[in-house]
């Protein structure tokens, strides 16, 4: 009997893969872990997952087409089975409040005068937002997320306003609604747009992953510059290697040898798991944090039990730590003044380190960029003008700079 069992299961996830998925994932809503195993499978059985709508989304995950799942409403961390039923009878029409009629939610402010306010509060719709189930009412995520979550209490002080109105005729309205300008839906919050980082930091804490993009993408364009190599083309050879990626799954585990650390890295490409004693990390042990990007340069060789290949890393960056070890400097736009170079400098030092070799400064230098009419010239400050190239600090470097231009050079 199991194996017939298991043999039909075969047959639904291969002839019927979004519906397969949907099903599964339905039944384990509840489980962020088992949700993100088998995201992660459908993806590699190429199966296309649409985000939370609250214009379209139901309770549960829904098979859209043969390799597209809907995502369920319900699935959202801090909903619940009665907030999205009573979402879903409002947009159908269904025991929304009288006077109001049913289809798609237009903003959010009609979400939230529309609702039964009594089993979707103010959490709910705030889950629902970071995990993007209101994107199609905005038309950038990044500003648009920000905006409603900023906005989640003004819209639901004035769905209550016009519920207490609404069995109220204005003295001078004379049923003219042209003249209720209360009824008029105000702006959202104004809030700084999100960054990638930010926006999927929401995101997983809405749904337990990063359902719109990869962490990696953040800093994608950056990394590439110097680590070219993605992880599913690591190759097999002599030199050392340099690899970029998300850090995940960091663990211990005792040998006969020692302490191993054990670590995924993930760009997106590819998932790799990789080992190191935890005596040879020493302060490197720091970087390897759930979520922290990581630059690694190290050796690959033939993996004897699992196949495939082994990576040994030699050496372990951060993001600063790559930028002052790959970039060649950090030029800056100035048109004229002279920007607050030791204020900075200040602010953000060089780091000494001891090495084999002796004491060295680490950090990057600065060059300042300069624009006339009919030339550009570059003003080396020199060695002794190094800093720490944290995102702070080039942040800083933006805000001052001519233009906002501050670029890390690699080549």
């Amino acid at each position: 009997a199991y194996a017939v069992l298991a043999y039909h299961t075969a047959w639904v996830k291969v002839h019927a893969p979004a519906e397969f998925y949907a099903a599964n994932m339905t039944i384990e809503a509840d489980s962020t872990d088992k949700l993100k195993v088998l995201l992660a499978d459908a993806r590699r059985q190429g199966v296309e997952f649409e985000p939370p709508d609250i214009n379209r989304g139901v309770a549960r995950f829904e098979p859209v087409a043969d390799h597209r799942v809907r995502y369920g409403l319900a699935a959202v961390k801090g909903t619940g089975q009665s907030a999205i039923e009573a979402i879903v009878a409002a947009r159908e029409g269904a025991g929304v409040h009288e006077g109001q009629g049913g289809g798609p939610f237009r903003s959010l402010f009609d979400f939230c005068l529309r609702i039964d306010r009594q089993r979707v509060n103010k959490r709910v719709v705030e889950a629902l937002v970071k995990a993007g189930a209101f994107d199609a009412l905005v038309a950038e995520p990044a500003v648009g997320r920000a905006q409603l979550l900023a906005s989640v209490a003004l819209a639901f002080d004035w769905a209550e306003t016009q519920a207490a109105n609404a069995l109220q005729a204005g003295l001078f309205d004379f049923g003219d609604e042209t003249h209720g300008s209360s009824t008029q839906e105000p702006a959202l919050v104004h809030a700084a747009p999100w960054e990638m980082r930010e926006l999927l930091g929401h995101e997983k804490v809405a749904l337990g992953f990063h359902l719109s993009g990869h962490l990696f993408d953040a800093w994608r364009d950056e990394v590439r510059r110097f680590a070219r190599r993605p992880i599913a083309e690591l190759t097999d050879q002599r030199e050392p290697q340099l690899l970029a990626g998300i850090v995940g799954e960091v663990r211990t585990a005792s040998t006969a040898r020692g302490r191993l650390v054990i670590f995924e890295l993930d760009d997106g490409s590819m998932t790799l798991e990789i080992s190191i004693d935890e005596d040879k990390l020493g302060e490197q042990r720091a970087l390897l944090q759930d979520e922290a990007l990581v630059v690694i340069q190290g050796r690959t060789q033939p993996d004897r039990r699992g196949g495939g290949l082994r990576f040994s890393p030699l050496q372990i960056w951060d993001l600063a730590g790559a930028r002052a070890r790959f970039g060649r400097y950090l030029a800056v736009d100035v048109n004229g003044g002279m920007p607050p170079v030791a204020d900075v400098l200040g602010l953000w030092p060089a780091r000494r380190v001891e090495t084999e070799a002796g004491p060295l400064r680490q950090g990057l230098s600065i060059r300042l960029r300069m624009h006339r009419r009919a030339a550009v010239a570059e003003i080396d400050l020199g060695d002794q003008a190094r800093f720490w190239p944290c995102d702070e600090a080039l942040g800083r470097w933006r805000s001052i700079a001519h233009g906002g231009a501050a670029t890390v050079v690699y080549e």
